[in-house]
């Protein structure tokens, strides 16, 4: 089948086509899922820094869960099927962790983790997922870049939640919001 009568490959150059002209003109294009959960609950007041640790450490699973489950990830992982500036299945992205103490005068703990997708990841992704699908393969690997990029920003967290634990500036409202950013790599 030739360009002019094969309609997959006219809808993808109409995607990119339109893609390019909505970056060129400046408006906003998708790139990125968030998610965020906010725990009320004081801990208790003769509570282990162990203890408190482990409630931020929930409320970052919680988030976590919001963000791998929100249809805003779903459309960043269709990028690779339909549109063209993730280049032969590749990106560049970001996992950022924010941590806010809302009843603290504590400014707030963010850390970041980059990560690569590139073309061979998407293929290993068919062996367990058994479909060719490019967006269906996409997000499996966006949720394992996310959890491992959650897990190492959370690492690089640690040593300035424990200052905050000495602080008690945990002890009140504590939101955590975790980001995932994706752009092309070029």
């Amino acid at each position: 089948m030739s360009f002019r009568t094969n309609p997959d490959r006219i809808l993808d150059s109409i995607d990119r086509a339109r893609n390019r002209d909505a970056e060129s003109a400046g408006l906003y294009v998708e790139r990125q899922a968030m998610g965020r959960d906010l725990d009320t609950e004081m801990p208790d007041l003769d509570a282990t820094t162990t203890e408190r640790l482990k409630r931020i450490f929930a409320i970052l699973e919680r988030a976590y869960a919001k963000t791998a489950q929100r249809s805003e990830l779903g459309r960043l992982a269709s990028r690779f099927q339909a549109v063209g500036d993730i280049h032969h299945h590749h990106a560049r992205g970001d996992v950022s962790v924010s941590i806010q103490y809302l009843d603290h005068e504590r400014y707030d703990d963010v850390g970041v983790s980059p990560f690569e997708i590139r073309a061979y990841e998407i293929t290993d992704a068919k062996k367990t997922t058994k479909t060719s699908r490019a967006d269906v393969n996409a997000l499996k690997v966006l949720r394992n870049e996310l959890r491992t990029g959650i897990l190492a920003a959370y690492q690089k967290l640690e040593p300035r939640l424990k200052d905050a634990l000495r602080d008690r500036a945990d002890m009140g409202h504590v939101q955590v919001q975790v980001t995932v950013d994706l752009r092309s790599a070029q």
